[in-house]
C-alpha cells in the first residue's frame, strides 16, 4: 500500500481542476459544463470506456486492471453545487451569482479525477474500477436515479464506496463506522385551518397562528418525552407562513420541516405521531389540519466487510492513529444511501481542517486534502482488488 507522499505530485494539477470547478458551479441535474470538463479529463488520461448522460448529466467510466480477471467496484463522487451566494472572498470564488460549491463537491470530483489519472497509468489491480460521477446529490435524487437507470447491473458493480469532506477535522484524518452512518430524511407540511377575523376581536376567531405555535412546541415532546433518549430523532420546523396584515387574524397558517432518524421503526413512529400530535392540538382549539409527509433518502448503512476494507485502505495511507472507526453517525442525509441499498459498500469522511461549515457562504474546500482523498481511492482499489 502507498503512503500519502506518493500523491503529492498530483496536488498541483488537482488543485487547478478543483478551483476551475469552484469558479463554475452548476446545480442539480444541469451539470453540462461540469460533465464536459470531467469527460474531457477522463479521456485525456487514456480511459476509453466512458458513458455519459446517465441521470441526465451523470458519468460512469471504467478502468480495467492489469492483474487479471476480478470483480468491479464503484467509486462515487458528487458534482453539483448549491444555490448560495458565495462569501469566501477567495481568488477562485464562484463566477456565477447565487451558485457556489458550499459542500465540497468540487473537491470530491477533483479527488476522483486524480485517482482516475493515477489508476489509468498504474493499473495495479485485478478486475475493474467504475468511476461514478453523480449529479443532483443536493436535490436528494441523483443517486437514486443512477441506480434506477441500472448502473449497478450495467457495469457489473459488486461493491460501491463514497467519500465526503468534513470541516472541523484535521486534514489527513479519516472517520467512519459500520452500520447506520447518516440519517433517513423525510419532509412534512402542515396546513392549520382556523377562522379569520379582526385582530381586535380574537375571541371571534380561531387563530391558526396560535395553533401553529402550539403544534411547533408539541412536536418537540415527540423527541424529548416519547422517544428513547438512546435513539436519534430530530424534528425541525423550518418554515412558518401566515398572515398578510397587522390587524387581521388569518384563515390559515402553514408550517413545514424535516424529520431525521437512524431506525426504520422510529421513522414510522415519527410519521404517525407528527400527524396525530398536530391533529390533536388543532382540534383542541376548534381548528383542522391538512398533513402531508414525504419520504426522501433512506438511512445510509455502511456494510461491515466493506467498511473494514475502507479502514484498511485509509490506515495504510496515513497510519492507524489518523483513522477513527468510531464515528458518531451523522443526522444529515446523503443520497449515496440508495447506492448502498443496491450494493454492499461504505462511506468515509476526510478532514477539511478548521474551515467554515458545509452549506455556509464562506465555505471552501481545503486543497491540502486533495492528496489524501486521491491516495485513499487508490489504496482502496489496490486493497479491494489486490493482485
Amino acid at each position: 500500500m502507498r503512503s500519502v507522499e506518493t500523491f503529492w505530485d498530483l496536488q498541483s494539477e488537482a488543485t487547478e481542476w478543483r478551483r476551475y470547478l469552484h469558479q463554475n458551479p452548476e446545480l442539480g441535474y444541469r451539470l453540462h459544463n461540469t460533465a464536459q470538463f470531467v469527460t474531457g479529463k477522463l479521456a485525456s488520461f487514456g480511459i476509453n470506456h466512458i458513458e455519459t448522460g446517465i441521470a441526465e448529466t451523470g458519468i460512469v467510466a471504467l478502468i480495467q486492471g492489469e492483474g487479471g480477471d476480478g470483480p468491479t467496484i464503484g467509486l462515487r463522487a458528487d458534482m453539483d453545487a448549491l444555490p448560495i451566494m458565495e462569501a469566501s472572498n477567495k481568488p477562485w470564488s464562484s463566477t456565477i451569482p447565487g451558485k457556489m460549491h458550499a459542500c465540497g463537491h468540487d473537491g470530491h470530483t477533483a479527488m476522483l479525477l486524480g485517482a482516475a489519472k493515477y489508476l489509468a497509468i498504474t493499473r495495479n489491480f485485478k478486475g475493474s474500477v467504475a468511476l461514478i460521477f453523480q449529479p443532483a446529490e443536493e436535490d436528494g435524487q441523483g443517486g437514486q436515479r443512477m441506480v434506477q437507470e441500472g448502473i449497478m447491473d450495467r457495469f457489473g458493480i459488486s461493491q460501491v464506496f463514497g467519500m465526503h469532506i468534513r470541516p472541523g477535522i484535521e486534514v489527513g484524518k479519516f472517520l467512519t463506522c459500520d452500520g447506520p452512518n447518516a440519517a433517513a430524511l423525510d419532509e412534512f407540511d402542515i396546513v392549520v385551518k382556523g377562522r379569520g377575523g379582526h385582530a381586535a376581536q380574537p375571541h371571534r376567531t380561531i387563530d391558526p397562528i396560535v395553533v401553529a405555535a402550539q403544534i411547533i412546541v408539541g412536536l418537540q415532546t415527540l423527541v424529548s418525552r416519547n422517544t428513547d433518549p438512546m435513539e436519534s430523532l430530530v424534528i425541525s420546523v423550518t418554515k412558518l407562513n401566515a398572515g398578510t396584515a397587522y390587524n387581521i387574524v388569518p384563515e390559515c397558517a402553514e408550517l413545514a420541516g424535516t424529520v431525521r432518524t437512524l431506525l426504520p421503526s422510529l421513522r414510522n413512529f415519527a410519521e404517525r405521531q407528527i400527524q396525530a400530535c398536530a391533529q390533536g392540538i388543532a382540534r383542541g382549539f376548534g381548528a383542522e389540519i391538512e398533513f402531508r409527509h414525504r419520504r426522501l433518502e433512506p438511512v445510509m448503512f455502511n456494510h461491515f466487510e466493506e467498511t473494514n476494507l475502507a479502514i484498511k485502505a485509509a490506515r495504510s495511507l496515513v497510519g492507524s492513529e489518523s483513522v477513527s472507526d468510531k464515528m458518531i453517525p451523522s443526522m444529515g442525509a446523503e443520497d449515496f444511501a440508495y447506492m448502498l441499498e443496491a450494493r454492499p459498500g461504505s462511506y468515509i469522511r476526510l478532514g477539511n481542517g478548521p474551515t467554515a461549515s458545509l452549506h455556509h457562504p464562506a465555505f471552501d474546500f481545503n486543497d491540502e486534502a486533495l492528496p489524501y482523498g486521491i491516495g485513499y481511492w487508490v489504496n482502496l482499489v489496490e486493497t479491494a482488488l489486490a493482485v
